[in-house]
């Protein structure tokens, strides 16, 4: 096959989105390839009774840094969302992330120097100076209250796992507030996209040629063919067929329901962080946007194990599938003209805007331009 693209980009997600968009604007042919058949991968949102429903989980776009905020803006008009989860233990409700509204609902404390003696003293009585797997890491930042009622069971239920045996480093710290602050994040800039994260993917890829229902590897090598360059955004032990061993990830099911009733939770995100309730959270999606349509859409979302059949949602980044990463890493060295990018070509969560930065400095650098160089 004669070579017809400059570049093959697998996965019309936000990292294919974002490279196809900015090699075409720099005078490069590009064929974007899906296996689903849909754009936006993960962030793709389905218009359902006039709700931008996030088909596969909550995508909230946050970030400190000024460029990539204006330039996801360039695609689309982001609103004033704010997210601000409440988590429900048991039936009693707490504000997240941890901060005085939490502290006062747990202990009914008023003051900060009030909190902050009743964690402090909740982490003197477990005295735990090293600790050595998540449960102890835990106890040793926040103490046994919310260690026990929004920590413990949601975890374990998130990870599939028990606390005791997950290692300490998935949680390195837990942010703490004493102020009546619900922002999860501390990001300057936070918002959805007006008419959802589809539409936004859409503009990126305008004028480019995408073909979804597309499985890279049972055309794999018409397609390696076809360009002079692949992009390739899928799983790295998928590529080398698992050479190596397969690689733990945590995969998701959602069920969507539709009521017939303007407002089911009064929140876009509720967590429930007992190990009684089977599922992590309920997303109600028609606040991320402020909607006040007659009928709601609400999405619970059951996590559980990985296999091949499923789709890969967040990597299980224990040293052993470090160390397997790693072999499979030093591989793509020798890869002649595939560039490797994105959640799971480099296993590892990053949020959106860490996706769009880490595209746009790709892009910057095989094509040696010095516009995203410093991102």
């Amino acid at each position: 096959m004669i070579e017809k693209y400059d570049f093959l980009i697998v996965g019309a997600g936000l990292y294919g989105a974002v490279f196809a968009h900015e090699a075409t604007r720099l005078g490069k042919k590009c064929l974007v390839i899906d296996k689903r058949q849909h754009i936006a991968g993960n962030i793709y949102t389905k218009n359902i009774e006039d709700i931008n429903v996030h088909i596969y989980g909550a995508h909230i776009f946050h970030t400190s840094n000024k460029r990539i905020w204006d330039y996801v803006n360039s695609f689309a008009e982001f609103n004033r969302y704010t997210n601000s989860p409440v988590a429900n233990y048991k039936g009693e409700l707490y504000n997240l992330p941890f901060n005085m509204n939490t502290f006062y609902q747990l202990w009914k404390v008023k003051s900060p120097q009030e909190a902050k003696e009743k964690i402090d003293k909740q982490i003197a009585a477990v005295n735990i100076k090293n600790p050595q797997n998540l449960e102890e890491q835990a106890l040793s930042l926040v103490g046994t209250d919310i260690y026990h009622k929004l920590i413990k069971e949601y975890t374990e239920k998130q990870w599939g796992r028990r606390a005791v045996d997950l290692p300490a480093f998935i949680i390195k710290r837990l942010p703490i507030r004493f102020t009546f602050d619900n922002n999860y994040f501390n990001d300057r800039y936070q918002g959805i996209p007006t008419g959802g994260y589809t539409r936004m993917i859409e503009k990126m890829l305008d004028g480019i040629e995408v073909k979804l229902g597309v499985n890279y590897f049972t055309e794999r090598g018409n397609l390696d063919a076809c360009a002079k360059n692949i992009v390739y955004t899928g799983m790295i032990d998928e590529y080398f067929n698992y050479r190596f061993g397969t690689l733990e990830y945590r995969s998701l099911k959602f069920e969507h329901e539709i009521l017939d009733i303007p407002n089911f939770q009064g929140n876009a995100v509720v967590n429930y962080t007992d190990a009684e309730t089977p599922f992590t959270r309920i997303v109600e999606h028609k606040h991320f946007e402020f909607g006040s349509q007659d009928k709601t859409v609400i999405t619970k979302e059951f996590p559980q194990e990985w296999t091949k059949k499923d789709e890969p949602y967040y990597p299980i980044n224990y040293h052993k599938n470090e160390q397997l990463f790693k072999k499979y890493k030093e591989l793509t060295s020798l890869e002649k003209n595939v560039i490797f990018g994105g959640r799971l070509a480099d296993y590892k969560y990053y949020d959106m805007h860490h996706v769009v930065g880490l595209a746009l400095k790709k892009v910057a650098e095989m094509l040696e331009v010095r516009e995203f160089m410093s991102l």
